[in-house]
């Protein structure tokens, strides 16, 4: 018997598809009709699979998001299990940048995202945190991941030296950023997630002395 000429159509294809079109060109030039092109389908042929493109794209976010780890917060180390989970969390963004602004979306209903909110909420509850605080640890953590993934801040200077040198002086080795760039964005990340965490430690030491 003759094999098909086109791959028989699955979530996991559709998925796949879906990632690399939105890896090459960008989250808003997504639609069911490309999709459906690059799999030489009909469009209509992929609406068996998913109802539309949001449940697409919450499928895609799910399987990203399972590479995030929160094994930490079974553990008593808030601290480690923040770290680990920050880091964790900007690599898995870092895959796929282009999808960053749809997963910095609130978890919603989908499963993968509310798993992982609530292991980070009930691991700092059970730490001693106060469920508000909590809270807003799980947010900030967020706050400094996303801002990390979603733009790197190195790629923002040009490499032209004479652009910066005469008119402005403190950035006279502006011009040398780009050439670093992984570096420097991953060292200004750790730097703020460091930061953050020492914070968290001193106002933690706070919160416990004054429980006893």
């Amino acid at each position: 018997m003759a094999r098909p000429r086109t791959p028989l159509l699955s979530r996991p294809l559709i998925r796949e598809t879906a990632l690399r079109l939105v890896d090459a060109h960008g989250l808003d030039e997504l639609s069911m009709r490309k999709i459906a092109a690059e799999l030489h389908v009909s469009a209509p042929s992929l609406y068996s699979h998913y109802s539309n493109k949001d449940e697409l794209l919450d499928d895609i976010a799910d399987q990203v998001g399972e590479s995030v780890d929160i094994s930490g917060f079974d553990t008593d180390d808030w601290q480690e299990a923040l770290r680990v989970w920050a880091r964790s969390y900007r690599a898995a963004l870092a895959e796929h940048p282009n999808l960053v602004p749809f997963l910095a979306r609130s978890p919603g209903r989908r499963e993968v995202a509310l798993d992982q909110a609530n292991a980070v909420h009930g691991g700092l509850t059970r730490a001693g945190w106060p469920p508000r605080t909590a809270t807003l640890i799980g947010a900030s953590i967020k706050y400094i991941v996303v801002g990390s993934a979603i733009a790197s801040f190195s790629g923002g200077f040009l490499d032209d030296l004479t652009i910066y040198r005469e008119r402005y002086p403190h950035l006279s080795q502006a011009h040398r950023l780009r050439e670093h760039a992984d570096e420097i964005d991953r060292d200004g990340f750790e730097l703020a997630l460091e930061s953050f965490l020492q914070g968290l430690a001193q106002r933690f030491a706070s919160l416990t002395g004054a429980d006893r």
